[in-house]
């Protein structure tokens, strides 16, 4: 596909002196949003942008500033796994998640589950050509749901 669909908008953004291009839809932060209150779910930022997603995108997408898991610069795995894959493992600790990040791979859930000892978590990857789609949002809304995770459960 290479280009965004018509209901994304690009915008320029400056951080620490680094020009990046970035592709939002404004809707994305709605249907979080539902999608966290529907499920009883908290909505958190694992990205390398850090803080900066609160700054940049939350406001362009209509998301409130969310929490942020730390990063560190850590040294390269040795299972395959992302390296923002032990600090989700770290934040969520036992909790039941969801993941969309268009890095997480079959070493990452094997990472989660072998290495990690979890066992409730959905990674979905987001090709970062397409982006979040309803197919996604729906898929953590379902296994939220199944999971017990929901409100009411």
């Amino acid at each position: 596909m290479g280009r965004p669909t018509p209901d994304y908008r690009r915008y320029r953004c400056t951080i620490g002196g680094e020009v990046y291009t970035v592709h939002l839809n404004p809707r994305h932060g709605r249907r979080l949003l539902d999608l966290a209150i529907a499920t009883g779910s908290e909505l958190v930022w694992a990205t390398t942008w850090e803080q900066y997603a609160n700054d940049w995108i939350a406001p362009r997408i209509g998301l409130p500033s969310l929490p942020v898991i730390p990063l560190t610069s850590d040294p390269p795995s040795e299972h395959g796994e992302m390296f923002k894959t032990p600090h989700v493992a770290a934040y969520a600790g036992r909790r039941p998640f969801v993941w969309f990040d268009d890095q997480v791979w079959a070493e990452d859930e094997e990472y989660l589950r072998v290495r990690q000892g979890l066992a409730d978590f959905l990674l979905i990857h987001v090709d970062p050509m397409r982006g979040l789609t309803s197919r996604h949002l729906g898929m953590a809304h379902e296994w939220l749901t199944l999971t017990g995770f929901s409100q009411g459960s």
